[in-house]
């Protein structure tokens, strides 16, 4: 079974939607900062520190991007305190992905709902993986999703995100394609971020870790862990080529996580044409292609309200996703 947090992103990867080529604009964030909704060292973090260095590079912006980590909920503590206590803020970033719209459709998020803020742009999608430490025994992903299949109580999977989110529904459909009847029997342990989820498997209290391609290159390139499944259509290219697909190993499961931002609800029209600009500028630049494919990003080029089209109908297509696996009725 192939499912991905939408089942357009693949295309709308492969075909390159073009960016809004929105006009730059008088405003300029004087504070600029950029909320990473986890713990220093997963994906969100890696959004908001990634861009905001190479938006202050490139002089889309003049000051130094200040990155706050509010971790909790799986993003839930972050969303709460923008539409709360930062609804008109217009220096105010908020680092977004699958994992957000997945809280959001199956109400995780107690109150609050898509409307409630203001969605910027994508800056690439992350295709999911699954690994384990350097040192474990286990080589490939049929090896793991057999022992899950013999004794479900054997093997802890950690991931970056609260139970239900994104990080766990990708293990559950790489299970569910494997054949596991009852997917709810997968032991997932919920970490805020994929660096804490990383930590734990290092430390010998998971078997297994799931997140995203980015979150794990850092700890593959230290010699920590190793990929046994990227959930991709095809092979990465550069540095993540010698990762092997599920669907290589007989796996048909693909999840990609885009990555992305919103902004406060309350946010001036002038600062959300600005900073949809600055985001699309920051896209399109060389640079950043580059950091793209260092990290393992595909492609996923949408600002505005295309961006805000593409993570409504994100939510709609997930909770039928989670009613498909039993997540949600």
């Amino acid at each position: 079974m192939i499912i991905t947090a939408t089942r357009g992103l693949v295309a709308a990867a492969v075909l390159g939607v073009s960016a809004i080529a929105a006009q730059a604009q008088d405003f300029t964030p004087e504070n600029p900062e950029c909320i990473a909704p986890a713990n220093p060292g997963g994906g969100w973090d890696f959004t908001c520190r990634q861009v905001g260095k190479s938006m202050q590079d490139q002089g889309l912006i003049e000051k130094t991007m200040q990155v706050v980590n509010l971790a909790g909920g799986g993003g839930g503590v972050a969303f709460a305190e923008v539409v709360n206590k930062r609804a008109d803020s217009n220096d105010l970033i908020v680092a977004a992905s699958s994992a957000t719209a997945t809280r959001l459709a199956q109400g995780a998020y107690p109150g609050n709902t898509t409307d409630q803020v203001r969605w910027l742009a994508s800056i690439g999608a992350d295709y999911g993986v699954i690994a384990v430490s350097a040192d474990s025994e286990i080589e490939t992903l049929p090896q793991l999703l057999d022992m899950m299949k013999e004794d479900p109580r054997s093997v802890s999977i950690a991931g970056g995100s609260a139970v239900g989110g994104w990080d766990h529904l990708k293990v559950l459909i790489a299970a569910d394609a494997y054949g596991i009847e009852d997917v709810r029997t997968v032991k997932y342990v919920a970490f805020d971020g994929g660096g804490e989820a990383v930590t734990q498997l290092l430390a010998g209290s998971v078997q297994a870790f799931t997140g995203d391609a980015s979150e794990a290159k850092g700890f593959v390139d230290s010699g920590d862990i190793k990929v046994i499944a990227v959930l991709s259509p095809e092979r990465l290219s550069g540095d993540f080529a010698d990762f092997p697909t599920a669907q290589e190993q007989g796996i048909d499961a693909i999840g990609a996580n885009w990555r992305g931002f919103y902004a406060p609800g309350g946010m001036s029209d002038e600062a959300y044409d600005a900073w949809v600009s600055k985001i699309a500028d920051l896209y399109a630049s060389d640079e950043w292609k580059s950091i793209m494919e260092a990290n393992g990003l595909a492609p996923l080029d949408l600002a505005g309200a295309e961006f805000e089209t593409f993570v409504t109908d994100s939510v709609s297509e997930i909770q039928d996703i989670s009613r498909e696996i039993g997540i949600i009725k």
